[in-house]
């Protein structure tokens, strides 16, 4: 008789296994539709009663993944809040949130109570596999500590494995099946069994020796870009004080063919995984009693770009006799980058919150978001101001927080009456002396 990870393997390669995905967000969705067009039934599940009926009735909530796309998978797509359907799906994805708490330490809960779910429904046979971002260590000793308290044995009785995602929302170039997937098995039963079910739908599967591995790599990827993003940061802040334009210095620099590449300063990070990604391992390192200076420095400048933009604000409208106490100010663009309706960390809402202490009237235009979403943090009841001539002519000072492709420089320069622009959108930014500034 074969065994069960032998079993598993056969049906994932003639796509009778069934999919489970907790978590229905920017990850969770994009997999459930590579999953349905290569066969697969999948179950998607999600707390969030609204999505599901959105689901249900064939519609998106996501910008970037077109409702037809819903539509096309619904015959085999069952999106549902009924955990108890675990018991049908012999591979569980796990695409939960791992936020940090007010202490900027890792709040695990969204991934421990899930797996607390999954082993009220754990039984012999089943994959289980973790792709939301988190720390050394969770996967093959937290959540498996979690799973064997049903007595079953993880590489044994039921298999354990770790593979981050790498979603990059808006990005054509590159969507979920045309980027490569780390993979990291608890034991070799484990990592033989994700990848096969990964093949089905990625171009490439890259498997590594353990699920630590798999989870540290995630890690550096994000801590990578976060610590670039720190540097082109601090030095737009001296290049400031030097009368240097950043971006200009960026555009001439990436010309180099070898030994550079290009990152951007911004108002400050968003999205889900770099503002938070490098305190997960900040925080595991003190088991280790060390310290992640580095990382912890990069999260310092880039903390800090907000409160750089306001006071660079505050000294500009100074300047032309304008008090920040009344002032009307508009901030172009809530999502966290150009293009995506995406709000997740969005500098923006520090920029409102700063403004707003300072005594400041602030509004927002973002294209892609209609209405101010409650987050963990804050929690502001605005919308949308419509992007007009009469509109922009209201506010003593547009602040350029987003670029999205959506804008145009010029129509936001000559009808507004001053701009600060943090993301290098006006290039022709000399043609506008004393009427746009960058900070």
């Amino acid at each position: 008789m074969a065994s069960t990870h032998i079993v598993l393997i056969d049906k994932i390669k003639s796509r009778d296994a069934k999919i489970a995905l907790i978590g229905l967000g920017y990850v969770g969705l994009p997999l459930v539709i590579e999953f349905c067009k290569a066969g697969f039934k999948v179950i998607g599940l999600d707390i969030d009663e609204e999505k599901i009926k959105v689901l249900k009735e064939g519609k998106s909530y996501i910008k970037h993944i077109n409702s037809d796309k819903i539509k096309e998978i619904l015959p085999r797509f069952e999106p549902s809040t009924d955990f108890s359907k675990l018991t049908e799906a012999d591979c569980i994805l796990i695409c939960v949130p791992t936020p940090l708490n007010r202490h900027r330490e890792p709040d695990m809960s969204y991934v421990f109570n899930t797996s607390k779910t999954i082993a009220q429904y754990l039984r012999k046979g089943q994959l289980i596999v973790l792709e939301s971002t988190t720390y050394p260590g969770t996967t093959d000793e937290d959540m498996r500590a979690i799973l064997e308290d049903t007595g079953l044995k993880a590489g044994e009785d039921f298999y354990l494995a770790y593979s981050p995602e790498r979603e990059d929302p808006g990005n054509i170039e590159y969507s979920t099946s045309k980027i490569p997937k780390v993979v990291g098995g608890y034991t070799c039963k484990c990592l033989e069994i994700t990848k096969t079910l990964y093949d089905a739908i990625v171009v490439k599967t890259v498997p590594v020796s353990s699920t630590k591995v798999a989870e540290a790599v995630k890690l550096l990827e994000n801590i990578y870009r976060a610590v670039n993003i720190a540097l082109v940061n601090e030095l737009k802040i001296l290049f400031d004080r030097m009368g240097i334009d950043i971006w200009e210095v960026i555009e001439a620099a990436k010309t180099k063919p070898f030994g550079f590449q290009a990152f951007y300063p911004g108002p400050g990070l968003g999205g889900h995984c770099i503002p938070i990604d490098p305190f997960y391992l900040t925080w595991k390192a003190r088991e280790y009693d060390f310290p992640t200076r580095f990382i912890e420095l990069a999260g310092e400048i880039n903390t800090h770009m907000p409160y750089f933009v306001v006071d660079k604000t505050i000294e500009a409208l100074n300047k032309r006799r304008v008090c920040i106490k009344d002032a009307k100010i508009l901030i172009l663009g809530l999502a966290y980058k150009k293009d995506v309706d995406d709000a997740r960390e969005s500098p923006s809402f520090k920029l409102f919150e700063l403004f707003e202490k300072k005594g400041a009237i602030v509004d927002y235009n973002d294209p892609y978001i209609p209405k101010m979403p409650k987050t963990r943090r804050f929690k502001f009841s605005k919308v949308s101001v419509e992007l007009t001539p009469e509109n922009l002519a209201k506010y003593d000072c547009v602040v350029i927080a987003t670029n999205h492709s959506q804008y145009d420089p010029s129509f936001i320069v000559e009808h507004s009456n001053f701009v600060v622009d943090t993301r290098g959108l006006i290039k022709e930014i000399n043609r506008y002396q004393g009427k746009v500034i960058r900070a």
